[in-house]
């Protein structure tokens, strides 16, 4: 197993960094273009990130340490973001991201006292019994997931404009 919480924390903190300095002052057209049809935007996937750290992570780590396999988690609709639409900006979206995002890391090293914490086991409403450490491990990955998936989408409203390079351009072949 590679987990390891320090590095875990440093990827969790700096992905609103990451978001910020990547998507501020962008065009509608990056922030807008998708890959698809039922497929999300930059704007949709930053929306998703933050209803995330709202309902997901932290609530469900609290519950590992409260229930244990008790209770299972409530379900967490992946897509509840696509039925509000606020109309912010990026920069409004990436500010709230990171203010909840550094309450939530901030709670995190609250609530994890020790390596014992990370065996620790809760229940999944579709995947069962999990452990803490891989809840963190998932978090880790969702995020570098969506920095992956806005990466691709916004490569995507490219593809037809580059040409015979199309070839050369690994984020472009599927």
């Amino acid at each position: 197993m590679n987990f390891n919480m320090k590095e875990a924390i440093e990827v969790l903190e700096s992905t609103p960094q990451t978001l910020e300095y990547f998507l501020s002052n962008l065009s509608e057209g990056w922030l807008q273009c998708d890959e698809g049809e039922g497929t999300w935007n930059v704007s949709e996937v930053i929306e998703h990130l933050i209803e995330g750290e709202k309902n997901n992570w932290i609530p469900r780590l609290e519950m590992i340490l409260k229930e244990g396999e008790s209770k299972p988690f409530p379900p967490f609709d992946r897509y509840s973001h696509l039925k509000e639409r606020p109309d912010r900006s990026i920069e409004q979206k990436l500010l709230e991201f990171k203010a909840i995002r550094m309450q939530n890391i901030t709670r995190l090293k609250g609530l994890i006292e020790s390596h014992l914490h990370l065996e620790k086991t809760g229940s999944h409403p579709e995947l069962g019994i999990v452990k803490l450490k891989e809840l963190l491990s998932t978090w880790v990955v969702h995020d570098l997931t969506h920095i992956a998936q806005i990466v691709r989408v916004m490569a995507e409203r490219y593809r037809a404009d580059v040409g015979p390079w199309k070839e050369y351009l690994g984020i472009l072949k599927r």
